[in-house]
C-alpha cells in the first residue's frame, strides 16, 4: 500500500488513527523525541512509541539519531510531499 491509500488506512482504517494523526501532525512543525510528543500530546509514553513504530514501519515518520531516549522523529520526504492529502483525510475521518 502507497501513498493516500496508506494513509486513509493509517488515519481512517485501523483504532489508533487519531492519534496517529495527532502525532504526524505535530511533527510537521519539528522533530521530537517519543517523549516530548508524550508531553505534548498529553498521551502516555507507551502509546506514543507503539504508533510511532507503525509510523517509522510504513515509512511516513523517519528517525535521527540512536538509542531509545536519544531517537528523534521526523516526518519522511515522502509524507511531506503527502502532506496535503493528509491533512483532507484527517478532516474527512473527523466527520465520522
Amino acid at each position: 500500500m502507497e501513498g493516500e491509500g496508506l494513509l486513509w488506512w493509517l488515519i481512517a482504517g485501523t483504532r489508533g488513527g487519531i492519534n496517529r494523526a495527532k502525532i504526524i501532525n505535530e511533527l510537521n512543525s519539528r522533530p521530537y523525541n517519543a517523549n516530548q510528543l508524550a508531553k505534548c500530546l498529553k498521551l502516555d509514553y507507551k502509546t506514543v512509541k507503539h504508533h510511532l513504530n507503525v509510523l517509522v514501519k510504513n515509512n511516513i515518520v523517519m528517525t535521527c539519531g540512536d538509542g531509545q531516549y536519544g531517537t528523534v522523529y521526523m516526518l519522511s520526504s515522502t509524507m511531506e510531499e503527502n502532506f496535503d492529502s493528509f491533512k483532507q483525510i484527517w478532516k474527512e475521518s473527523e466527520k465520522e
